[in-house]
Order: C-alpha cells, then structure tokens, then sequence
C-alpha cells in the first residue's frame, strides 16, 4: 500500500476509517461468510409467512372469531368446495344435469364423507346434508360444500397442499373447484412468491444497465449490486428468525426486495460519487474513503436512521401485517448502511483507481476522463442543474405556488378515500378461488360466507336467546337472522347468523355492527364477521395513528437538526416530504378504488382501499423522502458552512447531488414498479403508489419546491435560538469535514446568483 498523502484527522472518524480499512480482505471474506450463512438460514423463509394480519388481536371480533373457531367450526367455513354438475356425459348433448339428480347427489355425499374423515378438517357440511338454499345456485347448476380447516395460517396452507389434489377436478357426473378464505390464502402466497422471483428478474438486469449509464464504470456499477444483495440476504434471515417467534406477512418480502436493492443503490450511490470525487482531487484510496466516511458517510448514517424511524412506527399498530413491513424495513435499512458504511469502504480501498474500470460511457464521450465522469459535479450534468436551481430561485414565489397547488390538486381524490377488507379480489381474475368466488358471488343468494355471526355466553335458556334473536331481526339492514345454534341443552355458547341487506362490508353492514353490539342482552354478546374485523381493524388504527405520526414527525425533526442547526429547515422537511405524498395518495383513490386503469394494470377494482394500506405507504414513502431530503440538505448545509453563501449554496448543493439524487429515484422507482407488476392487487399498489412518491419526490419536491422554498425563507432558513445553537455545536453532526467555520456574511441575492459553482472539494 503506497503511503497515505492526506491522512484522516484523529477522532471518531479517523478510527472508524482505520476500523474499515485496517484488513479489507478479510473484512470481504467475512462478509462473504456471513453472506453465505443468511443464505441458508433465511432459506424456506416464504414457506413460513402468513397471508394474513389484517385483523386487530385484542379486538372483540377476533376473541368472537376464535371462540366461534373453538366451539362451532361449522359456523365460519374456510374452505368451500363449489360442485357444479354440468352437462352430464351420456345424457343428450349439451343436456343440462342439476344438483338434485341422484348420481350427481350420491357422489357429492360420497365426497363430503371423505372430507369428512381428513385431519385437521372439521365442521363439514353441504347441500346435500342441509339443504339450505344459500348453499345452493340459483340456477340449480352448482352447490357447496363447507369445511373448516383448523390450525393457523401455516398449518391450514399444509392441510389444503395435502388435500387439495384429492378433491379439485372431475369426479364421475361432477365437477369440483376449490374456494373459500384458506385457498385464497393459498393462491395469494404462491402467486406473491412467483411475483417477486420475476420482479427481482426484472429489477436486477434493469438496475444494472441504469448504474452502468450514472457511473460509466462497469466496475462501479457492479458494487452497488453488491451492497443491495446483501442487505436482502440478510433481511430475510432476519425474517426466518422472528417467523420462530411472531407472526410475519408474505407481503413483507416485497419490502425487502424493493429497500434493500433501493436505499442499498442510494447510499452506495453517493458513497461511490464522493470516493471518485476525492480520487480525482487527488487522494490516495485510503484518504478517499476517510474523506468519503466523513463526509457522504454521515448522511448515509442519518438517512437510514430516518427511514428506519418512519418504518419502525408501524409497530405502534396490532395487526401483524404492519408490524411485519417493520421487521422487514428496519432490518433492511440498517443492513443496507451497513454494508455500505462497513463493506463498500474496504471493497473501494482495494480497487482505488480500478473503481473506473471498464469505463463504458468512452464510447460515446470521447476525451473526457474517467476522473471527469467520476467527479461530475463540477461538470455539464451539475452546470445544467445549477442554471435550472438558478432560475427557480429567480423565480421563487412562482415556482413554490405552482409545485404546492399541483401536488395538492393531484391529492385530491384522496378526500373520497373509502376502507374495505382484503378478499379474493386481489388475485387476477383467472386465478382458481378467485374465479370459485365470483361465481358464489354472482350464482348464489345471499353471499354464503358473508354477514355478522353473534357470539353468545351464559344465557340462561332458549327464552331469552329468542327475545335477543328478535331484536336483532328488528334492526333496519338486517335481511334475517338464523339460529340460535348451540352444541347442546345448557350450552354456555351459541351463535346467531345475521344475514344483512347489501354488501357483506358495506356501509350499512359495518353501522350495523355498532347497532348489534348495543342491542341489550342479560348475556355476554360479540360480533365477529368481515365487517366487524374491519371495523376493529379501523378503530385501532386510528387509536394508534397520532402516536405514530408523532414517533415519525418528533425523530425527523430531531435528526435533521442536528445534521443542520436549523429550527426552520426541519420543519420544512416535515411539510415538504408529507406534500410530495400528495400525488401517491391521490392516484391510489383514482386507480385502484374508482378502477381507472383497471384494464391497462390488469385489476379487478373492489371499489375501496385495505384499511392497512395507506398506514403502509406512508410510513415507506415518507422514509425514502426523508432519504432523498438528507442527501441534498446535507450537501447544501456542507457548502453553507465552507462558504457562507445562502444562495450559492443551495445552488452547488443541487449542482452536486441533483442528478444523483434522480438517478436514484429513478431506479427505485425501477424495482418499485417491478414490485408493481404483481399479480395481486396489494402489491401491485404499494409498488406502483411508492414509485411514484419516489418520482414526484425527486423531480419536483428536491429539484423546484426546495430551492424556492430556500429562497423565500433567505437567512431565516439557518436561523436557532441561542440554547438550540449550543446544543448543537456539542451533539450535532454535519457533512463538512471539519467543524463548521465562523460564517461570513451573506452576499447580496444577485451576487450570489451571478458567481460561479465552487469546485468539487478535495
């Protein structure tokens, strides 16, 4: 190793470049250890996630449920069998067979008896055993038969693989298809799987070719890769971990794909730039990566730490199905930076000036070095981003007017917002169960499987049970009520059906909940049922948002004043980050609830949004915008503190990191949208929703709101009391590579605009 020309300076920084530098090898050989064993000990990691999570566990409903699980099985079938007679062979042709004939009759019993007889499969019944017209077509052609698989999530997906090949497809005069929650459950997990396996074929070539076009290098575009690939690994062992202990969605490993090639890409982006940066001022490799960890590697430090603090306040929610997006986020993130603070350095201090081999972009731009296309900031790229910030700022009550009405003009269907429940529906319209579901939707009376189901405890005797079954009849939206149904002459338990007018999760259904829950018994009474879950599922998500919102706004102001000293800047994130989601919520009510662009993505529109769902995408996209805002904030807060030129510096600051920060919006918005080409509708929504966040983020929010709100707010933008400003000369951090200067004076407006962008800084 040749000797260090620009030692790091003593300190934390100077031992942390000392730390990651000392044995390069074998810090790459241990990671390759400890990349090889996530490997296979997040192997499996998919078979062992749940579909489910969307209910709130302490709710009243889920305790119904599970009672209603434990004591009548029969009473909330998941697994439905739709036998459909069909025209039957050696009768005429074409001839139509219905579901009372007596071959049809006999093999549809003969079925149910082996249903019957499966483990793990109780509370079987059918058309054929209680003929009920709710179990049957109105057309005479098809019928049900209702089971209920009992165990979790996990255990139900074992039993319906084991059983399914047994019963689905012709048997004699019938014809079976499998439907019901637990093989949608099913069809979800797998398609989920078979999604991101094609997603992550999309995302990597594609991502590759982009970082190639950004670096030029071959060589450097590869190291991004590398971090992102890590980090991934990781998380899903990480995940296999916690699935030992608490429940983890499927839906989690979307996230995982999607931030770890995402912010791994970000953060080895702009540690990559700064290194050859530093490379062509004319350090030695070990002097670049201590100038680069000082400097890009604080952000990066802050960045995650902001995106894992929007993404941990999911945990504040009950349903798994939250929580598990903060498992999966959390971890990627702070794998991701530390892959890209611990590993990237030592993979850069041995390549040094090889970090520009195989420098593409000479094809076609003859005479410029790979130090030129390395440094970039002071070249064309940060020239044009620099005139573009100049005019904004020339220009900004214009800018900041127009940008803030359009983003919020773009939300506004956001305003018509209606919630709703996850059902088969968010499978494609081929799909098995979604198809055995329509046809019960559209074939048979009254939506087997849907309406309230009454828990009942302690009642003294079928007298009272009767009064209490009246005046839940006498209810307006109930259509009738069933029951009661007990196991037996002094059962502690029994049950009513409560069939309601409408949708099973209608407006009308869900008031009808409340209404149920009031109506006066001597005796203990829950509601369990679609609406119900997702009437507890709203309460507590409300309940629990303003603790969340308050974990996510409170840190983000926290974090961002110490990177900058700052009261105004970061309020102005907070406002401009939760602004640029404007465009994602809005589009997510346009698209996916109102069903424009159903056909183009290949949807079926339900006519509401998961209750979960926007919880979700906020908390993603708020963190990566918070990602993007460090990035640039850091750098203008850098060029401030060596200048101190208020203008000059958000304009160099944007000349630094404007194109970089829309590279990697740009190929976020990549694997976002890969995400996005799932089958599933949920999916489909989360990643086409946060692509475009990531998007308005970056070309509008960071390139026109932020330097003509930095305009318009002038001196004031750096502005801190007394105390605020010693607090943060003994805590705070900064991007400089030294602690701030005494700040000169402000140059008038128009001096600032006319002088020329600082050099790249050796």
């Amino acid at each position: 190793m040749s000797e260090v020309k620009n030692p790091p300076p003593p300190g934390e920084s100077g031992r942390w470049t000392r730390f990651v530098t000392a044995r390069p090898r074998l810090s790459l050989l241990l990671a390759l250890v400890v990349t090889a064993l996530a490997v296979f000990a997040g192997g499996g990691v998919a078979d062992r996630m749940g579909s489910g999570g969307w209910e709130d566990p302490g709710a009243r409903s889920t305790y119904a449920t599970k009672a209603l699980e434990r004591e009548f099985p029969a009473s909330q079938p998941n697994l439905l069998l739709l036998v459909d007679a069909g025209p039957r062979s050696g009768a005429g042709a074409g001839a139509a067979v219905g579901v009372d004939d007596p071959a049809v009759a006999a093999e549809a019993e003969r079925l149910t008896g082996l249903l019957a007889a499966e483990p793990g499969v109780t509370g079987v019944g059918s058309y054929w055993r209680t003929p009920t017209p709710a179990l049957r077509s109105e057309d005479g052609r098809q019928a049900l038969i209702a089971a209920r698989v009992l165990g979790d999530e996990k255990t139900t997906t074992r039993v319906l693989e084991r059983i399914a090949p047994r019963y689905q497809g012709e048997h004699g005069p019938l014809r079976v298809s499998l439907g019901g929650p637990a093989a949608v459950q099913r069809e979800v997990t797998t398609t989920i799987q078979a999604d991101l396996l094609r997603a992550e074929l999309i995302a990597l070539p594609v991502t590759l070719v982009l970082l190639i076009l950004v670096f030029g290098s071959a060589v450097a575009a590869v190291l991004p890769l590398g971090v992102g690939i890590v980090a991934i690994l990781g998380t899903n062992a990480v995940l296999r971990g916690l699935t030992e202990f608490t429940e983890v969605s499927v839906f989690a490993q979307n996230l995982t794909t999607a931030l770890g090639l995402g912010l791994a890409i970000d953060y080895a982006l702009f540690i990559v730039r700064r290194f050859r940066e530093e490379l062509a001022a004319g350090r030695d490799p070990v002097a670049a990566v201590g100038a680069t960890l000082r400097t890009a590697g604080r952000t990066v430090l802050f960045s995650a730490l902001t995106v894992a603090v929007a993404l941990s306040a999911m945990l504040f929610f009950p349903m798994y199905f939250l929580r598990s997006f903060a498992y999966a986020g959390v971890a990627v993130v702070l794998l991701a930076a530390a892959a890209a603070l611990i590993l990237l350095p030592a993979a850069l201090v041995l390549l040094g000036e090889r970090v520009n081999s195989l420098d593409l972009r000479r094809l076609w731009r003859r005479g410029r070095g790979a130090a030129a296309v390395g440094a970039g900031a002071a070249g064309g790229e940060g020239r044009g981003w620099a005139r573009m910030t100049a005019l904004v700022m020339r220009r900004a009550p214009v800018f900041a007017l127009v940008s803030t009405a359009g983003l919020l003009l773009l939300g506004v269907p956001f305003l018509g917002i209606k919630f709703g429940t996850v059902d088969d529906r968010q499978l494609p319209t081929t799909a098995a169960s979604h198809v055995v579901q329509q046809q019960i939707r559209d074939g048979f009376p009254g939506s087997p499987g849907g309406g309230l189901i009454v828990l009942t405890e302690g009642a003294a005797g079928p007298g009272e049970l009767d009064a209490y079954r009246e005046r839940v009849a006498g209810l307006e939206g109930v259509a009738r009520v069933d029951g009661p149904v007990s196991s037996g002459p002094g059962a502690r338990y029994a049950y009513f059906s409560v069939v309601t007018e409408g949708e099973a999760v209608g407006q009308r259904a869900r008031e009808l909940v409340g209404e149920v829950r009031e109506v006066r018994a001597p005796f203990e009474t829950s509601v369990a049922g679609q609406a119900a879950v997702l009437v507890d599922a709203q309460k507590a998500i409300a309940g629990k948002l303003p603790a969340a919102l308050a974990l996510v706004v409170l840190a983000t102001l926290l974090l961002v004043f110490l990177l900058t000293g700052s009261v105004l800047i970061p309020l102005q994130a907070v406002l401009l980050n939760a602004l640029s989601l404007t465009a994602m919520f809005g589009a997510v009510v346009w698209v996916f609830q109102e069903g424009h662009l159903s056909g183009l993505l290949a949807f079926t529109a339900t006519g509401d949004i998961e209750t979960a769902l926007p919880v979700l995408m906020f908390c993603i996209a708020f963190g990566l915008s918070m990602d993007y805002g460090v990035f640039l904030i850091s750098r203008i807060k850098e060029e401030y503190d060596r200048t101190g030129d208020h203008e000059g510096a958000v304009r160099t600051g944007l000349a630094r990191t404007g194109g970089l920060i829309t590279a990697a919006a740009v190929i976020l918005a990549v694997v976002m949208v890969a995400i996005g080409t799932s089958r599933v509708t949920n999916t489909k929504m989360l990643g086409l929703g946060i692509a475009l966040a990531v998007l308005m983020d970056a070309m509008v929010v960071r390139s026109l709101l932020v330097p003509a709100v930095m305009k318009l707010t002038g001196r004031a933008t750096w502005w801190a009391p007394g105390p605020l400003r010693r607090l943060h000369a003994r805590f705070g951090l900064s991007e400089g590579e030294s602690a701030p200067a005494a700040v000169p004076a402000v140059p008038h407006p128009e001096a600032g605009t006319r002088e020329k962008i600082p050099a790249a800084r050796s």
